[in-house]
């Protein structure tokens, strides 16, 4: 009885034995697939900015080739870029604000981008930040009147008078409240009541800042009064028609604004000729 039970132990330990032994040669067989270089299967395309920034040719981005259902301009769309404004204006001015830009539509291999937002460089927000003054910031959601709803940072901070003896100069809460106030209100109207694109061009100068620190003075005198974020809430039904205007028919140099006006006097050659089968008459 003794050998026949271990007999059994020893046939059961080759069985766990064997057993063992297919899995792990089983484990080989799927393993042995040769990792390609991935980036053979992927295609560069050129990003397209809107026509209110004066590069337009912005820069490349990476996606893997359409296969099966996987299609590339589906993977494009959606992707956010950050851009600096000084590289999308060519001036070294701006350099302190950043850019996001959404990919809404892929043409050959353009990829056409919509405003999505913007920020202050980290250290631009940094250097404003002093002792002895007041900080004062505030924030509200915009509808614009094409229907993207907006949402706008502002940061702004109180001024020393230039013979002022006192170290600090403080706002009293009262007046701060009021500033707030203020700020809310110059930056619903100036948002609400124009199109996303002519925001954007608001923006870029800091217009809306500018005003802002015009309309306190009486309030409280403030300095670097910047719009310093700037986020996409909302967007409308996505408008092919609208994103082509933005893009002035997505041709790299149909966004750029004429240089010279049109003369007074300048008319199409039908009118001309109209005119001057008239003058013989």
């Amino acid at each position: 009885q003794g050998t026949k039970s271990q007999h059994c132990a020893s046939h059961l330990q080759d069985m766990a034995v064997g057993k063992n032994k297919r899995l792990t040669k089983g484990g080989k067989k799927g393993g042995k697939k040769k990792a390609g270089d991935p980036f053979l299967k992927k295609e560069w395309y050129d990003i397209k900015a809107p026509s209110v920034f004066s590069v337009r040719q912005c820069g490349k981005t990476l996606v893997t080739r359409t296969q099966g259902t996987k299609i590339a301009s589906e993977q494009l769309k959606g992707r956010v870029l950050e851009l600096n404004l000084a590289d999308l204006n060519n001036d070294e001015d701006q350099a302190y604000k950043k850019v996001r830009l959404c990919i809404e539509e892929v043409q050959g291999r353009n990829c056409l981008t919509d405003f999505h937002g913007l920020t202050l460089t980290r250290d631009k927000l940094n250097s404003l930040v002093r002792k002895w003054h007041t900080m004062i910031e505030a924030h509200v959601d915009v509808k614009t009147t094409d229907g993207y709803v907006v949402r706008l940072f502002v940061i702004a901070f109180t001024k020393r008078r230039q013979d002022q003896v006192k170290t600090n100069c403080y706002a009293q809460t009262a007046q701060i409240r009021k500033i707030r106030k203020k700020m809310v209100e110059i930056m619903t109207k100036e948002a609400g009541t124009v199109q996303l694109r002519e925001l954007v061009k608001k923006l870029i100068p800091e217009s809306i800042g500018k005003e802002i620190e015009k309309q306190t003075q009486g309030i409280f005198p403030l300095k670097d009064v910047l719009i310093r974020k700037v986020k996409i809430i909302k967007k409308p039904k996505f408008d092919i028609t609208k994103l082509m205007e933005l893009h002035g028919d997505g041709d790299g140099d149909a966004g750029v604004e004429m240089v010279r006006p049109e003369a007074e006097d300048a008319m199409n050659t039908l009118s001309a000729d109209i005119k001057a089968a008239d003058d013989d008459e």
